[in-house]
């Protein structure tokens, strides 16, 4: 019997969540990767463009690890939500580009510290000092959360739904069947509403 490797085991699943962030917008086009499909304005790229700003935050600058990236959108002054969209100009090469960066960056810094190691997280709380290993826990578990986002979006956008590339985890039924599905469910949802 093999150890545990608790670092191993989370960049696995973090690593996944990323991977199923940006295969979400494979196929599409610009305007379906951008377009608003919630009321509070979620978006496929935009997802992508957070979740490379917050890798960027918690393991790198929290962590003094130097990456020379950019990221206006986090700029004192900037709009408050300007990490939640990609503005005309920042093209879906650029921001998956940047997500992949991200990536290695994140990945170095966490392969040098130990799962131990201590960072401060102001908007915590103050005097909120963080293990990397809490840190890592945080980011895998915000990542699925975002790539759950990112399937329900992308459904919504042209029914295509799946956990990750290879493996949609959904049962094999032709479209007829998911809508008498979806209709079954309907019907039980107004039966209990009266």
């Amino acid at each position: 019997m093999t150890g545990f490797d608790a670092k191993a085991s989370l960049l696995d699943y973090l690593q996944g969540a990323r991977e199923t962030l940006l295969w979400k917008l494979d196929g599409l086009g610009e305007y379906d990767i951008r377009r608003p499909l919630t009321p509070t304005g979620t978006n496929l790229l935009g997802l992508v463009k957070h979740q490379a700003g917050g890798e960027l935050i918690y393991f790198c600058d929290l962590f003094g690890r130097p990456h020379g990236e950019q990221l206006p959108w986090l700029a004192r002054g900037a709009d408050p939500n300007a990490g939640m969209w990609a503005a005309p100009e920042e093209t879906r090469d650029y921001i998956t580009g940047l997500y992949r960066r991200v990536w290695k960056h994140a990945d170095a810094a966490i392969a040098e510290l130990p799962l131990d190691a201590t960072a401060a997280v102001p908007w915590w709380g103050e005097g909120t000092e963080m293990t990397l290993g809490a840190i890592l826990v945080h980011m895998t578990a915000e990542t699925q959360r975002h790539a759950g986002h990112a399937d329900i979006v992308r459904e919504l956008v042209d029914g295509a739904v799946g956990l990750l590339e290879g493996s949609d985890n959904m049962s094999s039924h032709d479209p007829a069947w998911w809508r008498d599905y979806r209709d079954q469910v309907e019907r039980a949802a107004r039966a209990a509403a009266g």
